[in-house]
């Protein structure tokens, strides 16, 4: 069918909702709008689907849910006994989010699969607790993560409450395209509770057992007991669902000096007081610097809406804030877990750690400095997951830490995606840790530089809109594979990692990567720098990591500034 076509047909089959057609006649003369919506689907992959919302069939809205949904029962059903333990489904603060759950359930009821709906808005490290926890076979989330207002998501789990992976996605994807929108009915809200194929789960059923578990992953209780009161944290929800869980985590713990932005407090489909709900943006920060200096705060934490990422602000000793990247996060985490099971006698001889290709290299020198191995896996969280669980299959290795530069942390089994408050505890035990000595945490990220360099990481990148921008984000990443640079910014590419193919080349010999296929080249440098390109699996842009280090903090800084440079040309 013509995008035409496929507008005229929607205007039809949904003549009926009176707001969705209101909409879509509003764009009648608009061809370029009616393009955007109408040239292809939603896409549904590895991260699910996400997208503005919106009437259309590449935007986000009921009749993509329900759509994807219906696909997903098909995709469960194909093992009918496995598929009547059900499926959890939780939502964040965004626009349409709790209208999106209550349609996930509806569908999968009148598909006959159960349904376990959070009866208020949950994050998702609850919501991969609980499908585990509930032993259901897999897991539903509304939420566009940080993305801007107009955006929302639906994110897939399997049983192991991890993201589904490639051959999963693969599956769905094959039953919803062969779905017609028509097709997808709701139950009855009254009549699925009572044939019992809807449950919703209240605040006992699962977040105390949660809450409880996140608790045993203190390295050192006592410090909390100890410091906990004294340390001072201003703490920011950003309007989502960290709220409650992060406040009553921090407070069961020991920390009750906690100070909470009254204007980012409750949920705001809005997120009216900040451009974006990204804790990685500084201007997310604004009313949380103001709060700090009134009550004197040495510590920020904010977390995003759906709460699986943490981002850190921390006071030095000159007063100054600094906001630390999730690389700085993640590597002090991992230095601190390292270096307290060492001095305990705990560290494991198996101890193994994981993160993305794209996050920093200083994770591989700490571990190699304790001995502990390091694995990389492919950006999204997911692939994180599925080596913990590869860990537990094999019995090779015992897991303690996964991040993602992107403000991702791990340190449990029990959850198998990001979680913003494991990482709260986390980083407030090690805040405490700092305290104790008579130091802060900025200038624990210094120490950790000082010993085994500056590494300086920067994530640059260009928005490509629409099928234009598709198509231009496809001809660049052609034309890298087929004639990758010789060097960028003077330092010689050592070795090229193609996981499209699955071969990193170096001097003319190959061999495999190791890892799943996806549209990503990384280019390895001189001096232990690299810059990885990809498109971004969830956003219309092309991203472009930037990787340097030196043993000089303005060194490694002005060698970055360089190769950003270098890289962005090579996007013309």
């Amino acid at each position: 069918m013509t995008i035409r076509e496929n507008y005229e047909k929607w205007l039809k089959d949904f003549d009926a909702d009176e707001t969705t057609v209101q909409e879509l006649e509003s764009i009648r003369n608009d061809e370029k709008e009616i393009e955007d919506r109408f040239y292809t689907e939603l896409s549904f992959g590895t991260a699910g689907m996400r997208g503005v919302l919106g009437a259309g069939m590449n935007r986000m809205n009921k009749y993509n849910v329900r759509r994807a949904t219906k696909g997903l029962a098909g995709y469960l059903l194909e093992k009918p006994e496995e598929a009547k333990r059900g499926v959890v489904i939780a939502y964040d603060s965004r626009r349409c989010s709790a209208e999106f759950a209550k349609d996930t359930a509806l569908v999968l009821c009148a598909e006959g699969v159960p349904a376990f709906l959070f009866d208020a808005l949950r994050p998702v490290p609850i919501l991969s607790y609980a499908v585990r926890h509930l032993k259901a076979i897999a897991g539903v989330v509304i939420t566009a993560s940080h993305n801007p207002p107009q955006y929302n998501g639906y994110k897939v789990y399997g049983e192991d409450g991890a993201q589904v992976g490639p051959e999963a996605a693969e599956g769905i994807t094959k039953v919803i395209r062969a779905t017609a929108y028509t097709e997808c009915k709701l139950m009855d809200e009254q009549e699925a509770l009572d044939k019992g194929l809807l449950k919703y789960i209240g605040n006992k059923e699962v977040d105390d057992d949660y809450i409880a578990q996140v608790k045993t992953l203190s390295i050192n209780p006592e410090l909390l007991k100890n410091e906990g009161s004294k340390l001072n944290i201003v703490y920011t929800p950003l309007h989502g669902s960290g709220n409650v869980p992060v406040r009553r985590l921090l407070k069961e713990i020991g920390l009750t000096n906690v100070a909470v932005v009254k204007e980012q407090e409750m949920p705001d489909p809005n997120f009216s007081t900040i451009k974006v709900p990204n804790p990685e943006d500084p201007g997310a920060y604004e009313l949380a610097f103001k709060l700090a200096a009134q009550v004197g705060a040495s510590v920020i934490f904010a977390t995003d809406p759906d709460c699986d990422r943490l981002g850190v602000a921390v006071k030095d000793g000159q007063g100054e804030w600094h906001l630390l990247s999730g690389n700085q996060i993640g590597c002090v985490m991992l230095h601190y877990i390292l270096s307290s099971l060492q001095k305990a006698g705990k560290l494991p001889k198996d101890g193994a750690a994981v993160k993305s290709i794209v996050s920093t290299s200083l994770a591989n020198r700490i571990c190699e400095s304790f001995g502990i191995s390091i694995f990389e896996t492919l950006t999204g969280f997911k692939f994180i997951g599925e080596k913990i669980q590869q860990f537990m299959d094999k019995g090779d290795h015992t897991f303690l830490f996964g991040f993602e530069e992107s403000y991702g942390f791990l340190s449990s089994t029990f959850v198998r995606d990001k979680d913003g408050v494991n990482a709260s505890l986390l980083i407030s035990e090690v805040a405490c840790a700092c305290m104790a000595e008579g130091i802060t945490l900025y200038d624990r990220v210094q120490d950790i530089f000082r010993e085994y360099g500056y590494f300086v990481e920067k994530v640059v990148s260009t928005t490509l809109p629409g099928k234009d921008g598709l198509t231009r984000m496809k001809e660049i990443m052609a034309g890298l594979r087929n004639n990758p640079p010789k060097e960028i910014a003077g330092l010689k590419v050592t070795a090229v990692r193609d996981y499209l193919k699955g071969i990193r080349t170096e001097n003319g010999r190959e061999e495999p990567t190791g890892l799943p296929v996806s549209d990503v080249l990384y280019f390895e440098l001189e001096k232990g720098c690299w810059v990885c390109v990809r498109p971004s699996g969830t956003e219309p842009k092309i991203k472009l990591y930037v990787n340097s280090n030196d043993r000089e903090q303005d060194a490694a800084n002005a060698l970055n500034e360089k190769l950003c440079e270098a890289s962005k040309a090579l996007m013309a």
